[in-house]
This record gives C-alpha cells, sequence and structure tokens, in this order.
C-alpha cells in the first residue's frame, strides 16, 4: 500500500500522529531499475540507480537496500565464475588454454653481416593456476646467390610457478646458433625469480634474474662452458588503442664473453587479430670469437598474428 506524506493525522483531542519519513520508491523508477539490471550492463545500472536517487532523495534508504543487493548478486556472480575457470583450467588437457603469436617478415642487418632476409618468430603461452608455461623460437634466414650470409636461430622453453599474483620462479633452457658469431651452437639454462613490476591495462614491466650455465661451441670445433648471471627485463606501454612501445632486455654475465641484448619495438594493430612490428634489435658480446665484431644490429619488419 502506497502512504503519501501528505496531512494524515489521526486526532485523540490534542493528539496527532505524525506522518512517515518517506515513501515507497515509484514504481516506474523501480521498473527502470530493474530493466537496466536485465540488461547486465553494470554501468547503465549504476547510472539509472544514481538518476533515481537524484530524482527521488526521499526513497534514498530504498535505492541504497537496492544497490546492495545488486552488488551482493554481482560478487556472488563474479565469485562462481572464477571457481568454474579454475575447475576448467584443472581439467584442460595437454594441448588446451594455448595462446600465442606467429610473426613474419623481413629484416636489414649490420655488422658482422651487412644484409636483407627473411624472419620468422613463434610464441606460445599456457597460463594455469600455479604454473605458466612459455616456448619462443626465432629464425632469420638469408642467402645471396646461393651462399648463405646470415643463419640465425634461437628456440626457449621457461616454465614458471607462480608463488603469489605478482611474485614467481622460472626455469630456463635455451638454445641459439648463429656461425656469423662464430658459434655452432650455444645451450643456456637457467633459473631463478621474477616479479611483475607493473601489470596495469596500459603499462606492465617484468623483471627476472639468477645464476645460469653456459656452453658454447665454436665454429671452429672448440667448446667453453661456464657459470654466469643472467637478468631480464620485459616493458610494454600501450600508448594508444591501437599502438604499443615494447622493449626487452637481457644480460648474460659471465667471467668470459657477456652478452647483452636490447630489443625495442612499435606494433601498430591493423585489422581483427593482425598487426604490424617495427623492431630494432643490438646485440654486443663483449669477447667474442676471432673475425667476428662485437656488435650486431638487426631491423625488422614484421606481419603479427595473434591467436
Amino acid at each position: 500500500m502506497r502512504i503519501y506524506p501528505a496531512c494524515l493525522a489521526f486526532s485523540l483531542g490534542t493528539l496527532a500522529l505524525p506522518a512517515p519519513a518517506f515513501a515507497d520508491l515509484p514504481p516506474p523508477v523501480r521498473a527502470m531499475i530493474d530493466a537496466a539490471i536485465d540488461t547486465g550492463d553494470e554501468d547503465k545500472v549504476r547510472t539509472i540507480i544514481e538518476l533515481a536517487r537524484a530524482t527521488n532523495p526521499d526513497e534514498s534508504a530504498e535505492i541504497d537496500a537496492i544497490l546492495a543487493a545488486y552488488e551482493t548478486d554481482l560478487a556472488a556472480a563474479a565469485e562462481a565464475e572464477a571457481a568454474a575457470e579454475q575447475e576448467r583450467i584443472r581439467n584442460a588437457g595437454l594441448f588446451d588454454n594455448w595462446s600465442g603469436k606467429g610473426e613474419l617478415g623481413g629484416f636489414r642487418s649490420t655488422g658482422n653481416a651487412s644484409n636483407t632476409g627473411i624472419t620468422a618468430g613463434l610464441s606460445l603461452v599456457r597460463e594455469g593456476i600455479n604454473w605458466r608455461h612459455n616456448l619462443s623460437g626465432r629464425a632469420d634466414y638469408q642467402e645471396t646467390e646461393g651462399v648463405v650470409t646470415r643463419e640465425q636461430f634461437l628456440a626457449a622453453y621457461e616454465p614458471n610457478w607462480k608463488i603469489n599474483d605478482r611474485l614467481y620462479a622460472y626455469g630456463l633452457a635455451r638454445y641459439e646458433r648463429d656461425p656469423f658469431q662464430g658459434f655452432a651452437a650455444r645451450y643456456s639454462v637457467s633459473g631463478g625469480l621474477g616479479y611483475d613490476v607493473l601489470s596495469g591495462e596500459d603499462m606492465t614491466l617484468t623483471v627476472k634474474a639468477g645464476p645460469a650455465w653456459r656452453r658454447t661451441e665454436l665454429v671452429d670445433g672448440s667448446s667453453s662452458s661456464s657459470l654466469a648471471g643472467l637478468a631480464e627485463l620485459d616493458f610494454d606501454w600501450q600508448l594508444l588503442d591501437t599502438l604499443t612501445f615494447t622493449q626487452n632486455a637481457s644480460a648474460f654475465v659471465q667471467s668470459g664473453s657477456s652478452t647483452f641484448i636490447s630489443d625495442s619495438g612499435i606494433v601498430a594493430r591493423v585489422a581483427g587479430d593482425f598487426s604490424l612490428r617495427l623492431s630494432y634489435t643490438v646485440e654486443h658480446d663483449t669477447d667474442p670469437p676471432a673475425g667476428a665484431v662485437k656488435t650486431d644490429t638487426l631491423s625488422r619488419v614484421t606481419i603479427i598474428y595473434d591467436f
């Protein structure tokens, strides 16, 4: 029953009962709020509730109760969704929950070799509840009049154990081949800790470091092994909705030849899952094999497909 706060009074001699402090929410306003809730659009619901509060100040208590019930339902739905997602991940097969990107394009290099050629790359990530698996590979290849002028291959596997939302332990196994830098094969293993310094929507920064071991097999048949330290940085900054700046850097420091790599890039979204990437890589070896220079640079233009 709707009660209007007009001159409602009951008199017994000089005694009168006061009118209620507020009235019920008008049915059209309540219907408008219910319709907004039915859309499932949280922003729309909050906007309608604020409008209802502004136009019906006497019913603010009832509006607050409606908002509190809505937020309780939202929290329960989010909790149920999170539980369902964790259950899906636990029951996923070996080939499920993978995402990644593929790259294909060209490059121009200076340093040990000055040429242009083709480049291809692939990176895969599998996110689990406690584990994250990263697989990556890259190949740069060039032939000029039947003579190979660049042959660089890289393959890596990195498992992560998530200690908490930001901190994780990592392992790393990497294989490299680059005859023009003087080595027929280079194997590296490392383990340590990583930390997500920034994890916002527009900017992310991850760092990791730990001890490492590396074995290098040179093109002349000799080989060497040594202990070292590894440090890496991965930074992404979304400048615009369709434009992202990326910066990756790594340092492999040992008593012999240390290696420092910097890869800077701009990624522009072209259409759908396709992007264009311009990148510039500098690799510096403090003590390269005989006949190789210390610094190599590589400029790449690639098309990226996210999947």
